[in-house]
């Protein structure tokens, strides 16, 4: 589907799941979109919880929407954080605001059925999920989940150090020398890796392990030890780079091994999640008792059920004297420059979708191919209809309004 491309408004929400404080473009991203003949809308106060006021915006040549049903009543293309599916519950007010073949792009968590989806679809809105962008070179720049688990990486790291009782780097003082803390990274994808970064730019003694061998060239070139485990896991990557699910087996064994690396750290932070499925249990509560009072676990795939089986999503735990943070949103606790990259990566995509002047959906496009939920009434991404259930012969009935 196109949309004649000189008349398109894009509208930027204010967010509105619990806790948010991104907003989807920041002024510096908007000068391109204005001068590719796109005309800019906000909704007031959007950008504020970021520390953007609207006048910023409006110094931009963006205009302000004064409420929401304005802004989407207004808007061709509407650039969210969190799509309705990313919001099951505050979000569900925007399906009675969307129109038929108004654009949504944002974070939708697509793997998570979800009765809203199909309702956005019914409505014949296109939806584009911004967590489904496939990760080849050439959409490097719109590789949102990327920019995020960069945060949360970083912000893990400052979590721990926070809550352990010694330092991060070694000191030599008159009062004596203190040795470095000693940090174990499990999983080294994005966040894993910029976790590596952080806490090795803090001074720690960093170990990283991963159940993909190929990542231990990243690993060591941020001066951290790869943990080497003596397990096959030559499958353990699918196409995407993502690390795939693997069998309970499999996951035992590696705990086992796990075991003692776990118990000489003073800091672990867990990052090992599989997109669409619940985390896997890699530290135990026996392995907890094992560690020593005052460490601490700080377990990034807390909103997937957890990496450590004591962890509770959102809550701090201690349990025999080592305290488990199970955070929640982390990029939102940094929402100035996550928004800044969210920007970013969101302003490119969109720039990527205009072929001469128009607004165009080419599924023989991978990167469109590969982010579109639903068109013209119907979920068409392969995977989300196996979720779901459509078969080939199914049709989303569109709803009236």
């Amino acid at each position: 589907m196109s949309q004649d491309y000189k008349s398109l408004t894009v509208g930027i929400p204010r967010e509105t799941f619990p806790g948010e404080q991104r907003v989807a473009l920041i002024p510096e991203v908007i000068n391109p979109l204005v001068k590719a003949g796109l005309k800019v809308t906000v909704e007031t106060g959007a950008g504020e919880k970021a520390g953007i006021p609207d006048r910023a915006f409006k110094d931009k040549g963006s205009e302000i929407a004064g409420n929401r049903a304005e802004l989407f009543s207004a808007a061709d293309i509407i650039l969210q954080v969190r799509g309705v599916g990313a919001n099951p519950e505050a979000g569900r007010a925007d399906i009675e605001l969307v129109r038929p073949g108004q654009t949504l792009v944002g974070f939708f968590e697509p793997f998570t059925p979800e009765k809203s989806t199909r309702e956005l679809s019914g409505r014949g809105v296109n939806v584009m999920a911004m967590e489904l962008m496939p990760r080849i070179t050439r959409a490097q720049s719109m590789d949102a989940l990327s920019s995020m688990a960069t945060i949360a990486g970083y912000k893990a790291v400052l979590l721990a150090a926070t809550h352990l009782p010694r330092m991060f780097p070694m000191f030599m003082t008159a009062a004596g020398t203190v040795a470095p803390a000693r940090v174990l990274i499990i999983g080294a994808g994005v966040a894993g890796l910029q976790a590596i970064a952080t806490a090795k730019r803090l001074g720690a003694v960093v170990k990283g392990y991963d159940i993909r061998p190929a990542v231990k060239e990243q690993v060591e070139s941020l001066g951290a030890r790869f943990v080497e485990l003596e397990i096959e896991a030559s499958e353990a990557e699918d196409k995407g780079g993502y690390a795939k699910a693997m069998d309970e087996d499999f996951y035992r064994r590696q705990r086992e091994l796990l075991a003692k690396t776990v118990a000489e750290n003073d800091v672990v932070i867990s990052t090992a999640a599989v997109p669409g499925k619940k985390a896997p249990v890699l530290i135990t509560s026996d392995m907890v008792s094992k560690m020593a009072p005052g460490s601490v676990i700080v377990d990034l795939a807390a909103e997937r059920g957890g990496n450590c089986e004591l962890t509770r999503p959102g809550e701090t735990v201690v349990e025999k004297g080592v305290t488990i943070l199970g955070p929640l949103n982390i990029p939102s606790t940094v929402p100035y420059h996550a928004s800044q990259m969210y920007a970013k990566n969101i302003s490119t995509f969109l720039l990527h979708l205009i072929k001469e002047g128009r607004l165009d959906l080419n599924t023989d496009d991978e990167i469109v191919r590969e982010t579109l939920i639903a068109q013209n009434g119907q979920i068409v991404h392969p995977k989300i209809k196996e979720i779901y259930g459509i078969t080939a012969e199914d049709k989303t009935e569109r709803s009236e309004g």
